[in-house]
């Protein structure tokens, strides 16, 4: 039995797809409201605040996918995202389960050093603190030993379906529309994206190899690192428009961030646009070397057909 905690979310669904595929595992999906992505699924609705919800919901596990997500709400993130993670860890310990934890960058410097697994860990803002947290806490449970623990990281997504990132919302998801990307803080700063199916895939393959527990792992990403200015050349190219843009400089994002919550949340993370983003997987590639990373230009093309597919 494999387990998906937080099942609803992109990254979770594309899991799913992937289990199915490659494993012949029952495949549970836990989340508040789960709903099927394959017909064999097992639906076990529960709150990971709950200790004893949480504890029900991996009974018989074999692997435990923690991909739970939440609202971009610093508030949220501190009241709710740590125990979420001590309850999905207790329980699973008390489950005698193998535990993968899907993880983020907000913990890492935000600068243009090469980012590899032993980057320290320096947040910028509340939302990078918690973060940090978290990983130290997953940290912690691997060093004690009692099961089996992984970490997945991944950079920034871009992708298909409901992919949620500053990336799908700015730039891709308003060429989809016809619209005018717009590019933040700065265009000849190189980016280092992950494609959601892709980062979904090589959880899959963590979760599913002896070998990957008790460490941490870059999940793969393309190696070309694009500016946003070539990534908007490309997807305009892809789309069949044209590749112009505007860029949102730091002071417009903050003067927008004293009147709107939401681009309030994302003001921490502004400092990683204005510099390099330079993610390594070079060690995931080389243990899994067969696997096949999604290059842009597939990528784009690919959502692509799916914005056509919808409105045909």
């Amino acid at each position: 039995m494999q387990t998906i905690l937080g099942a609803t979310g992109q990254i979770a669904v594309e899991l799913a797809r992937e289990l199915r595929r490659t494993t012949e595992d029952e495949l549970r999906l836990v989340s508040r409201s789960p709903r099927k992505v394959n017909e064999s699924d097992l639906l076990a609705p529960a709150d990971l605040l709950n200790a004893k919800q949480a504890a029900d919901s991996v009974k018989g596990s074999d692997i435990v996918y923690f991909t739970a997500g939440l609202p971009p709400d610093t508030d949220l993130w501190e009241k709710q995202f740590p125990l979420m993670l001590k309850n999905a860890l207790d329980a699973t310990r008390a489950a005698g389960a193998k535990f993968v934890y899907f993880d983020n960058t907000y913990m890492y410097p935000q600068d243009d050093r090469v980012l590899r697994e032993d980057a320290p860990f320096e947040p910028v803002g509340r939302k990078g603190r918690v973060r940090a947290e978290m990983a130290s806490m997953v940290l912690q449970e691997m060093a004690r030993g009692d099961i089996p623990v992984v970490i997945g990281r991944a950079p920034e997504f871009y992708g298909p379906g409901k992919t949620q990132s500053i990336t799908n919302t700015l730039v891709i998801d308003k060429l989809k529309a016809g619209e005018t990307p717009r590019v933040p803080v700065r265009d000849d700063t190189r980016r280092t994206l992950i494609w959601t199916p892709d980062a979904s895939r090589a959880l899959a393959a963590l979760g599913n190899a002896p070998d990957a527990f008790g460490q941490t792992w870059h999940l793969p990403c393309d190696d070309e690192r694009l500016t946003y200015r070539q990534l908007v050349e490309l997807a305009a190219e892809v789309f069949g428009t044209q590749p112009s843009y505007k860029v949102l400089r730091k002071w417009m994002l903050t003067a927008a961030g004293l009147v709107s919550s939401q681009v309030r949340e994302l003001r921490e993370l502004l400092p990683r646009y204005e510099r390099d983003n330079l993610f390594d997987s070079t060690k995931f590639k080389q243990r899994f070397p067969e696997f096949q990373v999604t290059t842009y230009r597939k990528g784009l093309g690919l959502i692509r057909d799916e914005s056509r597919r919808a409105t045909s």
